[in-house]
C-alpha cells in the first residue's frame, strides 16, 4: 500500500520552492564567485560570456516550447513577453543584442559569438537537455523550471556592483544586460510562481515542480563548470 502524502500549503510551497532556488542557484558556484570578486582574467571573462550566449539565444526557444503548452490566451500573450525581451521587438532591440554588445565590450567580436565559435561540449549539452526538459516535460514542469527567475535580480544587481570595480576595462554600456534583467527578472518570477502555486495543487504535483526547479539549477551550475575547466581537461 502506498503512503499518502497531503499537500502543503501554498505558503509551504512558496518557501520550498524560494528555499530550493536560493540554496542551488548558480552564485554559490565558484566561477561566479571568483567573478564577483574580480579574480577572472579577460580570457576567463570573454570565456564565460561566448559559451553563456548559447544559454541567452535558447532561452526564446524553450519560452516558445512552454508558449505552445499553454491553455490560456491570457496566459500565452503574458509569456510571450519573454520572447519578446529576448529577441526585441526590432532589429538591434532586445536581450540578445545586449548580450552581443557585452561580448564587445570583453573584446569578443560579434560574429564569433553569433556562431558559437568558442562553445564548448558541456555547454551546449547542458543548454540542449534544458530546452529538450521544456519541450518533452509538463506545463508544470516547464513553467517550474524558469523559478530560477527568483534570484536573477539579486546576481544582476551584484554584477552591477562589483564589474564597474574589479574591470574597469570592460566599457560601462556593456552591461546594460544585466541592468535590463532586474526588474524583467523580479517580474517573470512572480508570475511563474503564482501560476505553480496555482497548478501544484497534489503533492506529487508540488514535489515535480521542485524537481524541475533543481533540474534548471543543476544546468545552471554544469554550465559554469564546463567554461571553469582548464583547457587541458575539456
Amino acid at each position: 500500500m502506498h503512503e499518502t502524502r497531503n499537500a502543503w500549503d501554498a505558503a509551504e510551497l512558496e518557501n520550498r520552492l524560494r528555499t530550493r532556488a536560493a540554496d542551488r542557484y548558480h552564485d554559490r558556484h565558484p566561477f561566479n564567485r571568483r567573478m564577483h570578486d574580480g579574480a577572472l582574467s579577460p580570457a576567463e571573462l570573454r570565456r564565460w560570456v561566448a559559451n553563456r550566449f548559447y544559454y541567452q539565444c535558447n532561452i526564446p526557444i524553450k519560452d516558445a516550447h512552454i508558449l505552445a503548452k499553454l491553455p490560456l490566451p491570457a496566459q500565452r500573450r503574458s509569456w510571450l513577453r519573454r520572447i519578446q525581451d529576448h529577441d526585441g521587438l526590432a532589429e538591434g532591440d532586445g536581450g540578445l543584442e545586449r548580450w552581443l554588445r557585452l561580448g564587445e565590450a570583453v573584446g569578443l567580436d560579434r560574429e564569433e559569438l553569433l556562431t558559437h565559435e568558442h562553445l564548448l561540449p558541456g555547454v551546449r549539452l547542458a543548454v540542449d537537455g534544458y530546452v529538450n526538459f521544456c519541450r518533452n516535460g509538463t506545463v508544470l514542469e516547464a513553467v517550474a523550471s524558469s523559478l530560477t527567475e527568483l534570484c536573477a535580480p539579486s546576481i544582476m544587481l551584484t554584477r552591477l556592483e562589483t564589474f564597474p570595480r574589479h574591470y574597469p576595462w570592460i566599457d560601462a554600456a556593456g552591461l546594460s544586460y544585466f541592468r535590463s534583467r532586474v526588474p524583467q527578472g523580479r517580474r517573470d518570477g512572480s508570475e511563474a510562481l503564482t501560476w505553480v502555486k496555482n497548478w501544484a495543487v497534489t503533492r506529487e504535483q508540488q514535489e515535480r515542480a521542485l524537481a524541475a526547479l533543481s533540474f534548471k539549477c543543476d544546468v545552471l551550475w554544469t554550465l559554469l563548470d564546463s567554461v571553469a575547466l582548464p583547457a587541458e581537461s575539456r
